[in-house]
This record gives C-alpha cells, structure tokens and sequence, in this order.
C-alpha cells in the first residue's frame, strides 16, 4: 500500500459522462464521480455490465473526453482545452492499457517485432528499443518466444506479449481492461503474476477492471462501481466482508469468504471471515474439533 500523504497521481473531480443513442437521448454511464489514485497503487475496479468501469478506463486513457468535470493525471489536467495533440500522445504514453482480446492488439508478425511498434511509433532511436523490447520481455517472461510468430501462442502468452508492448513505452500506469476475461485459468494466472510484478518489482501504477473475484483480492484497493456511481471504495477485506451489499447489486465474493458468509447464516459459530482458502481453513478448523 502508499503512503496516505503521497499526492495523487491520478485525481479525477465531478466527472460525468454519457453516450448519445440513436434516437438522440444520451445514457448515463457516469455521474460526478470524485477518485484519487496515488502512484504506486494496485486497484482493482469492479462493477456489472454496463456499470461504467470501463469508460471510467477509457476516460483516463483519453480515447474519451467527459461531459463535465476535471481529470488531473501526474499534475496535468488532461481536460483542459488546451491540451494539444501532442499532450494527449504523451498522455497515452504514460497512462497504456491493455484489452480483453489480445488478437486485437498485435500488429506483427514476429514477437520482438509486436513489441517494437509502440517505441518506433514514438520514434525512438533503434538502440533504445531494442533494449528496451529485450527488457519488455524479459519482465513478462517471454525472452525465449523473441522470435516466434504471435498466432501460434497461447492465450495468455499473447496477452503477455501485448503487455510487453505497453511496457516497452515505459508508462506510469498500465490500465488492464478485463484483460484475463478470454483466458483459461492457466492464462489468467500468467497474465495475473505480470500484473502483480510489474506493480510490486517494477512500482507500475496498476488499476485492474476485472469480473474475477480472487484476481481482485490480490490488489491493495478495490473500487466497486454501480450505475455509474462509486459503490464502494477500500482495502480488499473491508469490500468483501461485505456480503450482502455486494449481492444487492448484482456482485459475487470469493468463494472461500461465500462459504463462510452462509454457514454463519445457517448458524454454524464460525468465527471471523475469509479471502483465501488458508484462512478459511483456519475459521473452520475449530469447528472440526469440536
């Protein structure tokens, strides 16, 4: 977790936006939101179809602007008119994201090649990028796929390769738009252990829009958002703990903190709560000794 007195990196006031439908109404997806976002964080952002989480990413990333209200990424206020063309590459720069479908996002035929584009796009000299492709892949653990072509990979080891991208670039913060919702749980846990590195060994700024419930339990911070409104905000066990106001919009918990939330609803003296299968052991061990 960061410091409470470190400055936000990402600080977004009063923002609003909605998409305008065929009949000329507009759909609010969201509704003055307030968040601040320190540097060094690892959020997860939660929410139903439809509840606004990924606008929220495509707002931040600048491939939407906001009705209203102001976004302040790294003391740049990405709202303002005056923001130029340029500011906004820089922006996207600094602030990268990845999709849910990794096939929409390699360009390439050749792996190492897949990764270069962004930086050459960036015209950086070809030195610098071929180090920085090398440590690209390097972090995300397919140095040994350098030369191979992108089709013939697994899942999560496209994702990983489109990760690489982003990282290549060198951003701040990397955006993952339900980026493990295609994957088998074998790719998901690859691609959850890059997340996890490049915020814990690289200090990447990570907010994770995700359906899945353990891969949310591993961020610091959990944001759910409902109806295009923050419905909740906090450390992962004051948001799960929270069974029944999770239920009440349509959300799931783990599993291990589901089992204990209904065996204390039929009775059983279970004590305390649980995120992981360990401390769930842990509350119902006594009950197996009685």
């Amino acid at each position: 977790m960061t410091d409470n007195n470190v400055k936000p990196y990402i600080s977004l006031r009063n923002v609003s936006f909605s998409y305008e439908l065929e009949d000329g109404m507009r759909l609010g997806a969201l509704k003055n939101i307030s968040l601040d976002i320190k540097k060094g964080e690892f959020v997860a952002i939660l929410g139903h179809n439809g509840s606004g989480k990924s606008t929220l990413a495509k707002l931040l990333n600048m491939i939407l602007a906001p009705d209203s209200g102001t976004i302040i990424i790294d003391g740049r206020d990405i709202t303002s008119k005056e923001m130029t063309e340029e500011d906004v590459f820089d922006i996207r720069r600094h602030v990268g994201m990845v999709f849910q479908n990794p096939d929409n996002q390699l360009v390439a035929t050749i792996v190492e090649e897949d990764i270069a584009f962004g930086c050459e796009n960036l015209g950086i000299p070809p030195k610098e990028i071929r180090k920085r492709v090398d440590d690209a892949l390097e972090t995300v653990g397919m140095t040994d796929f350098a030369r191979h072509e992108p089709h013939q990979l697994s899942g999560g080891q496209k994702q990983r390769v489109a990760i690489a991208g982003i990282i290549a670039m060198l951003p701040d913060t990397i955006i993952f738009d339900e980026s493990t919702a295609m994957l088998d749980p074998a790719g998901r846990d690859e691609v959850m252990r890059t997340i996890s590195s490049l915020n814990r060994d690289h200090g990447i700024t990570v907010l994770h829009i995700t359906h899945n419930m353990s891969e949310a339990i591993e961020a610091d911070r959990v944001i759910v958002i409902n109806d295009g409104e923050i419905y909740m905000d906090g450390i992962p066990t004051e948001v799960f703990f929270q069974v029944e106001k999770l239920k009440s919009v349509g959300l799931d918990v783990p599993q291990v903190t589901d089992l204990i939330w209904r065996l204390k609803r039929l009775g059983c003296p279970v004590s305390g709560d649980a995120l992981s299968p360990e401390a769930a052991a842990d509350a119902l061990l006594p009950l197996l000794k009685v």
